[in-house]
């Protein structure tokens, strides 16, 4: 169904950004060398860790241009496309270049708050007219809606090329039902780097991942020794993750993953409005945590 395998770990970059809030292509550049080395699966632009909704049009052109140059086919690339006007996604998918682009994320409406029937509607639309598989994407806390898991199986039944789906609605009972009911190629992926683990031991297939900016080596073996169905060694190691986890959203997403690739040397601890950067206090217990995890490796 998929021309991607999703299995294993995605990461959603972050945009790094100069003091003078443009954009940071060297950062940029250094991250994505640094999440391929570190042995991540694919790669995720313009999702919500990048801070897309304060990227102007020509920003997230250039952003994946470029990631797509410096990746140079090394691992697929997939780009997030969302919006709450069904008409203007539809539109971007006709228009929009997507060479070297192995699928594409879309989040559900935001701020509209659709019923379920709208949510059916909206990407049975989008997947008429995608040139790529689409990955659902749930994330209530963010959007105001639910998906719920009738919904998705309903799409993945009949839209063939809607192929998987982030999940990041924290339920792990409708999780399970997507991952009982789906049809067979269909893929459940955490859209939360803290149920990542449990979402794999219950059938899913990975995870698209925030704290993976950061530390991509040490989240991906915990992934892969997961999915190899090495479950003790996995438990073990993602036990060492739950602080740092926690202190990725303390302050806010991407406040909290920015501060850890700043305080490892790798980007400017700068965001756009309305985010600002984490706060001393949380910037004190992320040099601690780093700290703490170099010293268990």
């Amino acid at each position: 169904m998929s021309e991607i395998n999703l299995k294993g770990i995605g990461v959603a970059l972050i945009t790094p950004f100069k003091k003078d809030k443009s954009v940071d292509f060297d950062a940029l550049g250094r991250l994505v060398d640094y999440q391929i080395d570190g042995g991540i699966d694919y790669l995720v632009a313009l999702g919500t860790t990048a801070e897309t909704p304060t990227l102007t049009r020509d920003e997230r052109t250039e952003v994946v241009r470029f990631i797509i140059e410096k990746n140079n086919n090394r691992l697929p690339i997939v780009v997030g496309v969302g919006s709450n006007n069904t008409a203007e996604i539809v539109h971007e998918l006709k228009v929009s270049y997507f060479s070297n682009i192995s699928a594409v994320l879309s989040v559900t409406p935001y701020y509209n708050k659709p019923n379920q029937e709208g949510l059916f509607q909206h990407y049975r639309a989008l997947s008429e007219v995608s040139p790529r598989p689409i990955i659902l994407y749930n994330v209530p806390g963010r959007t105001g809606v639910n998906m719920e898991a009738e919904t998705t199986l309903r799409l993945a039944k009949s839209c063939p090329n809607i192929v998987a789906i982030k999940e990041a609605s924290g339920k792990m009972d409708q999780i399970r039902q997507i991952i009982d009911n789906r049809p067979e190629g269909f893929s459940v992926i955490s859209g939360d780097d803290g149920i990542a683990f449990d979402l794999i031991k219950a059938g899913g297939e990975g995870v698209i991942s925030v704290l993976g900016n950061a530390l991509p080596k040490e989240f991906s073996e915990m992934i892969h020794h997961a999915l190899a169905g090495d479950f003790n060694k996995a438990e073990a190691e993602n036990a060492r993750f739950v602080e740092a986890i926690k202190l990725l959203f303390k302050d806010g997403n991407p406040a909290g993953v920015k501060c850890m690739l700043s305080e490892m040397g790798y980007i400017e601890n700068e965001l756009r409005l309305p985010l600002v950067a984490a706060c001393d206090e949380t910037k004190q217990e992320v040099i601690e945590e780093l700290s703490s995890l170099k010293k268990t490796k």
